[in-house]
Parts: structure tokens; C-alpha cells; sequence
């Protein structure tokens, strides 16, 4: 796990919000604290959609909703004249990254023995910090894995032009 400060706060909301960016990541759960707190639970209820729906296949693979399609929601909940006083977003790398994480890493885990990748953003009296974990399904003393997911989210902000800072 590590734990870092985005530098560039007012940049990296509009590469967030306004790109596409981290659409490729899942949204299992997020917080936006404006006048009231609006908590987002991002498991998906897939009988929503129907065959016609163009989101419908891309949703059937997923229980948990890909921040593409909750992105316009927090969009419109943050933007205006008032910064939020918080919010947090969890953000989930999906079966298939996950899977292409672990084999590219060269750790001994298989994808079965990871229950997610996470990335944690977190913004609070104005600081914008990011902290990454890894759940497993068991105990390991290997950090690997970890080390190499700490690794590949910094290079990921530094090929997009994020600044951060270690905490």
C-alpha cells in the first residue's frame, strides 16, 4: 500500500470528470459531502437494462458499475461555483486488468486468490490524497504484488501528467 498527494488538484478533478481517464476502472463505492452526502453503492442491478441498451453487455460481465457510467452522475453532483467539502471514490481494476496485473508482475498469486486492486481517492480540507491496496482472499506475507500494483499507479499519474507526492 502506498499512500500519495495529488499536487494538482483543480487539473486532475478535470482529467477525472471530464475525460475519460479512469473509465476503465470499476466504482464499487463513493461519497460526494456537498450541502447533504451522497453515497453511491456502485453493485450493479443489471435487470435496469435490457438487450436493447447499449451499456447491457458491458454490464452483464460486472457486478460492480464501470466509473464510465457513474461519471456524468458525479459530474453534475461536484461541478458549480462550491467546491465539496469531501468526497471519496473507490476505484476497482476490473477481472480482466486485474488478471493481466497479476501475470505481468511475475508473483506467485493466481487472479482466484485476489479479491480486488484498489485505488482510494480521498479529498478532505483541501488535499486530494490516493492510497492503493490489494484484498486477498488469504493471508500472504508476499508483497509482490503490492509493490508492483504501488508501482504501476504512479506510472499511470506520471503518463498522464499528474503530479502527486509521496505521503
Amino acid at each position: 500500500m502506498t499512500a500519495l498527494e495529488l499536487v494538482d488538484i483543480k487539473d486532475f478533478m478535470n482529467k477525472l470528470l471530464g475525460t475519460d481517464l479512469m473509465d476503465h476502472f470499476l466504482m464499487p463505492e463513493a461519497a460526494i459531502t456537498t450541502c447533504i452526502t451522497h453515497t453511491i453503492d456502485g453493485h450493479m442491478h443489471p435487470e435496469f437494462y435490457g438487450p436493447a441498451d447499449e451499456e447491457y453487455e458491458q454490464l452483464r460481465q460486472n457486478d460492480i458499475c464501470p466509473f464510465s457510467l457513474v461519471r456524468p452522475m458525479c459530474f453534475d453532483l461536484m461541478k458549480g461555483r462550491r467546491t465539496p467539502l469531501s468526497f471519496h471514490f473507490v476505484f476497482q481494476l476490473s477481472p480482466e486488468n486485474q488478471q493481466r496485473t497479476i501475470e505481468r508482475s511475475g508473483c506467485r498469486f493466481r487472479p482466484e486468490d485476489i479479491s480486488g486492486m484498489f485505488l482510494n481517492l480521498r479529498y478532505q480540507d483541501r488535499r486530494l490524497t490516493c492510497t492503493t491496496g490489494i484484498s486477498y482472499r488469504s493471508f500472504s506475507l508476499d508483497k509482490s504484488l503490492e509493490q508492483e500494483w504501488d508501482r504501476l499507479v504512479m506510472l499511470f499519474f506520471k503518463n498522464h501528467q499528474i503530479p502527486f507526492t509521496p505521503l
